[in-house]
């Protein structure tokens, strides 16, 4: 999975928009795309900080459908784990 880029990045990508620069312009100055100065002001503008999201998710548990027949067996043999 690709990594977020630094806080200094995207702070400093907003700071140079807020100077004048167009977005354009800072990606190419930078070397990213313009579709990422546009997130970066839009999250600095929504919620005040240009911190990056938090990346991944809930991930289900994998016996969770045996749990019940699971914990029945480890009752009636409390040691065949």
């Amino acid at each position: 999975m690709a990594r977020a880029y630094s806080l200094d990045l995207r702070e400093r990508v907003v700071a140079q928009v807020a100077r004048g620069m167009t977005r354009q312009a800072v990606a190419g100055l930078n070397g990213i795309v313009s579709s990422t100065v546009t997130k970066g002001c839009g999250r600095q503008k929504q919620s005040g900080t240009t911190a990056a999201k938090q990346m991944g998710g809930h991930r289900p548990r994998k016996l969770a459908e045996e749990r019940d027949w699971l914990l029945a067996r480890l009752k009636e043999k409390p040691g065949s784990t």
